[in-house]
């Protein structure tokens, strides 16, 4: 038998957590002496402390824990409890990161307020291009609508193209719409080929047309969660010199290398004289 405070140690917890814990039933020692009131601790109950803590910093309430434990879940369900905690965590750390990355990009565009050169913007004709592409839908434009959209759009373009026999004959092209029904935004992942416009087998993918169009343009360097200050320099342009948007940017990736901060995309805003 152990001490509160040898049981503590060997548990790496405080002996305060230890006496909550036998306050609220979810650990009561195996023991307690009548006249002192000592608690003294056996040490198969290590194995109940170790799940309760585990539990405890995934996230789990301690009434939750203690309905796990009530349940005498084996350690393989454990195991799959725990592991599915941690998918969930490492969303939260993903999402979490990529809500930092917009906060940085809007801070960039502030301080940038004034003082990013415009006379990277170029006017000029964009010609026709064929795309295969497939579609889906974002609730609104924000960056994180669209990332959990394009991403998985374009995981699953190419290993279609591969398996249909198309080879890509230029770069990716994004290109968004809106929906006049509902107001969500209409997401469109593509690459040119050289395929013939229509459906492309029972792939899913669909080859389009793209028309021509008058557009002012910016090459932006890096992650597109970081677009924002490049976007923003562009209405800016726009705004200045005569013409108005007509619509979305299209999305030329021109280099896509591994790592997303080399990134190179040439953003293509149709544009009219206002």
């Amino acid at each position: 038998m152990f001490t509160i405070g040898d049981f503590a140690r060997y548990g790496r917890v405080s002996a305060r957590m230890l006496r909550h814990y036998d306050a609220i039933g979810l650990l009561p020692p195996d023991r307690t002496d009548p006249a002192t009131g000592y608690r003294f601790y056996g040490a198969a109950q290590l194995a109940r402390l170790n799940r309760i803590i585990a539990l405890k910093d995934l996230g789990f309430t301690l009434q939750q824990v203690r309905a796990v434990l009530d349940e005498q879940v084996g350690p393989e369900d454990l195991r799959g409890m725990l592991r599915l905690r941690r998918a969930e965590l490492e969303e939260a750390v993903r999402a979490a990161g990529a809500r930092l990355a917009q906060v940085e990009a809007r801070l960039r565009s502030i301080e940038s307020e004034g003082h990013m050169p415009m006379d990277d913007v170029v006017i000029k004709k964009v010609a026709a291009v064929r795309v295969a592409e497939l579609a889906g839908t974002a609730p609104g434009y924000e960056p994180e609508d669209i990332s959990p959209v394009i991403g998985p759009l374009y995981d699953r373009l190419f290993p279609l193209l591969g398996q249909a026999g198309v080879r890509p004959s230029g770069p990716g092209i994004a290109y968004y719409e809106d929906d006049p029904e509902d107001g969500t935004v209409v997401v469109h992942a593509g690459v040119t080929v050289s395929a013939p416009v229509g459906p492309l087998g029972d792939t899913g993918i669909t080859v389009v047309e793209l028309p021509p169009f008058e557009a002012a343009t910016i090459v932006h360097r890096g992650s597109m969660d970081g677009v924002l200050p490049t976007s923003q320099t562009l209405a800016r342009w726009i705004d200045a010199n005569g013409y108005r948007s007509a619509g979305y940017a299209r999305e030329i990736s021109l280099e896509c290398p591994e790592d997303r901060d080399e990134w190179v995309t040439e953003l293509q805003e149709p544009v009219t004289p206002a």
